[in-house]
């Protein structure tokens, strides 16, 4: 009995005596956080774009001819109606002295026919009626001497009779004869001036002909803007055919952009957009919204035009295309490095860390994404904070400290 008691003892001093604290160190995570924020949210259509000029010509002679002298070169910035070239004309200049000549001579042609020349036709004209005018006199006087006969009754009365139908034919011929001397008048005169008239016109077509590709042979700029391209020089020879410069207007730029189908009906003409390359970014205005889709890419046509583009922008540079179709009011947005989104949809979630420094799992729906920001439209408010780096294999309900801060343990006994 006594021998059991000392056993018991000895355990229980064992025991009692031999009491050990154990430790539990839970592990520190050090993350970035931020807080969620209320705000509005620009609604945006993005694509990508390429710039184009405003204007665009490729400018080439419209007569064949030899370049004598270029006063442009590619990069030269010119004005409207700035001779860029000159082409050989000397050829010219010799047919437009003939054509000034021939013209003097068409006119002189018509003044003369307008003063009166008479020809052979109107002369035989005059001649038959000066015939018919002496047989007029004649079968007058035989008429009147019958008729002194006839009172004095010397002659019978049908002898008188034949000497006034005489008469009476005599007069009709000079009609006759007078008439159509007129006539020949009128006409010819008329037929020659007409004649004459056509003449001077077609010396003037061709005087004006050459004069215009005189014209032609210097080169103007269409408009203001910059060569972009020189594709000949003297002594080239330039035809319709062959481009000598190319002439961009790029102090306005447009940015073409093939918009989804699905996201055309929020743009209107006039609304804002930008155009970014880079760390470039220049505003504007949507000027054109194709009514065609295109039937393979499903997308629409829509320019973007800047009116102030960034003077490192030019054409054909590649970039992304925002247009701004309205806004979310107080709208709740992290740091898009906050949500892990499930792929394919707007679910996702975030670590969320309380007073305590412990993170809990949040489910949160999200929603438009914008500058590095996402709007949560379901599962957080403002205020709360979120992780943002640091999240990725941190359990729920882990301790952590924002990067920076001074390193801490939480210690629990357990006994």
């Amino acid at each position: 009995m006594r021998y059991t008691a000392l056993i018991f003892c000895s355990l229980l001093l064992v025991q009692c005596g031999g009491k050990k604290e154990e430790t539990e160190i839970k592990p520190l995570v050090t993350v970035k956080t931020a807080k969620a924020e209320q705000t509005d949210i620009p609604l945006t259509v993005t694509a990508p774009a390429t710039l184009f000029p405003r204007t665009q010509a490729s400018i080439a002679a419209r007569i064949t001819a030899p370049i004598r002298e270029l006063r442009a070169r590619k990069g030269d910035s010119v004005q409207a109606g700035q001779v860029l070239a000159l082409l050989e004309n000397r050829d010219l200049l010799a047919q437009r002295r003939e054509a000034a000549a021939t013209v003097a001579d068409a006119q002189a042609t018509l003044q003369k026919a307008a003063s009166g020349t008479v020809p052979s036709e109107i002369e035989r004209g005059r001649g038959q009626l000066e015939t018919a005018q002496a047989s007029l006199n004649q079968s007058q006087k035989i008429f009147d001497k019958r008729q002194d006969l006839f009172n004095q009754g010397a002659i019978p009365a049908r002898d008188l009779l034949i000497s006034q139908t005489e008469l009476a034919n005599a007069k009709t011929n000079v009609e006759v004869a007078r008439k159509s001397l007129d006539l020949l008048k009128n006409q010819s005169a008329d037929r020659d001036i007409k004649i004459a008239e056509s003449r001077v016109e077609q010396a003037q077509a061709r005087l004006a002909l050459i004069d215009t590709q005189l014209l032609y042979a210097e080169i103007r700029a269409p408009f203001a803007g910059t060569i972009t391209e020189q594709l000949q020089y003297a002594g080239d020879m330039c035809s319709p055919a062959a481009p000598i410069f190319t002439l961009m207007d790029i102090a306005v730029l447009i940015a073409r952009a093939q918009v989804p189908e699905a996201g055309v009906a929020q743009i209107k003409l006039g609304q804002s957009c930008s155009f970014s390359s880079g760390a470039e970014v220049s505003q504007g205005r949507v000027s054109v919204i194709n009514k065609a889709v295109d039937p393979a890419r499903r997308t629409v046509e829509t320019w973007c035009e800047i009116a102030r583009p960034a003077p490192s922008l030019r054409a054909g540079v590649f970039g992304q295309l925002s247009i701004a179709t309205g806004s979310i009011q107080k709208a709740t947005v992290v740091p898009a490095s906050a949500v892990q989104f499930e792929e394919g949809t707007h679910n996702g979630f975030v670590l969320v860390v309380d007073n305590k420094s412990i993170v809990h799992k949040k489910d949160v729906e999200g929603g438009e994404i914008f500058d590095g920001k996402v709007e949560i439209r379901k599962g957080l408010q403002p205020g709360e904070t979120v992780v943002v780096e640091g999240a990725f294999g941190t359990p729920d309900g882990a301790q952590v400290q924002s990067a920076g801060a001074k390193p801490a343990q939480e210690k629990t006994g357990k006994e």
